[in-house]
């Protein structure tokens, strides 16, 4: 897979994979392992359903032999509804996780998770003034991702979809916009995703990367579809450099016809 940089680090892999919902810390790991992801996020409020001392010992030591391993973490700010709490959960974080990197995520809505540009924007200038290097989840607007890049940001996070629906890229014409309008700029399709053929689409568009959790922690093979999204990243990122045909009304024979031969029929009389 071509290596790209982000935020000042160059990985082979243009996958990035959660760390939350997934059946036992096992099966995160050897899923993570399968997408061959160098970038997870992780969460300060990360709950697994019936986890025990063990489970978070298992996690916590997966991070750091993660870490030792040339992969690097990405903390979030999930569950935060004001800048004032993003802010504080992102010092946080970079804290217990010795990184200045952060996925900044603002919530304004509960049904759709949809963020609040307004205290997203707030956010991302206070941290980029503390020394954080900001990854905006954001939605495909146009001005907001306008406003992000001037107050700081060096990387979008556009949605696919809201978080956890797997509906894929809900709509393609404008983060086709934000693509050509932004060229220079590392751009990753994060959340909504839920096939391989969702993060092919993203890929085969130009985006740099694309971010997931759910589709691969709630598959029934989590490892298999780990492996599916790796391919399936690959495979865009390929066509896209490759330059991939255009659509067209015409029919157009793919079989030349110069020097085709013609049989006439024989007639019985």
């Amino acid at each position: 897979m071509h290596s790209f940089n982000i935020a000042g680090q160059s990985v082979s892999s243009r996958l990035l994979i959660g760390t939350a919902m997934y059946e036992s810390p096992r099966v995160m790991q050897d899923a993570i392992e399968a997408s061959r992801s160098q970038i997870v996020t992780v969460s300060l409020r990360r709950q697994m359903a019936h986890s025990q001392q063990d489970d978070n010992d298992t996690f916590w030591q997966f991070l750091q032999n993660f870490k030792s391993s040339s992969g690097y973490l990405l903390p979030n700010t999930a569950g935060c509804f004001s800048a004032k709490e993003a802010i504080v959960t992102a010092q946080m974080a970079r804290e217990l996780f010795n990184t200045n990197w952060v996925k900044l995520e603002v919530i304004g809505d509960d049904y759709t998770l949809q963020p609040d540009p307004f205290q997203l924007v707030e956010a991302a200038k206070e941290l980029i003034g503390q020394g954080f290097e900001v990854f905006p989840y954001c939605t495909d607007d146009l001005i907001l991702c306008e406003k992000l890049l001037e107050v700081g940001c060096n990387i979008l996070m556009p949605w696919g979809a809201p978080i956890g629906t797997g509906k894929g890229l809900m709509n393609p014409y404008a983060l086709q916009l934000l693509r050509e309008r932004f060229p220079n700029i590392p751009m990753i399709i994060d959340a909504g995703l839920g096939k391989p053929s969702h993060a092919a689409q993203a890929m085969e568009m130009g985006f740099d990367g694309v971010l997931l959790n759910t589709a691969i922690a709630k598959a029934q093979d989590s490892v298999l579809m780990a492996k599916a999204f790796s391919y399936a990243v690959e495979a865009g990122r390929n066509a896209f450099l490759a330059g991939c045909m255009q659509e067209q009304q015409k029919a157009s024979a793919s079989t030349p016809v110069v020097g085709k031969p013609f049989w006439h029929q024989v007639s019985d009389i």
